[in-house]
């Protein structure tokens, strides 16, 4: 019975420290997409900013050979 014990107390405390790891490995990974997400938002800005002549319905432009 004692052993038994032991070994439930063993595998909780990797379980414990399989829990830890991952939720390090998951917080790195949220900060990582939020860095990602701000620099789509920073491209997507540069984007509009550099180019707004070229956003409008593709219906009223006139092609270049007329």
């Amino acid at each position: 019975m004692e052993s038994r014990l032991n070994d439930l107390e063993a595998k909780i405390c990797f379980a414990e420290d399989l829990l830890d790891a991952l939720n390090r490995t998951v917080y790195r990974q949220q900060l990582q997409i939020d860095l990602l997400q701000q620099d789509v938002r920073a491209l997507r800005q540069q984007l509009q900013e550099s180019a707004p002549h070229e956003i409008g319905s593709p219906g009223t432009d006139i092609p270049p050979h007329y």
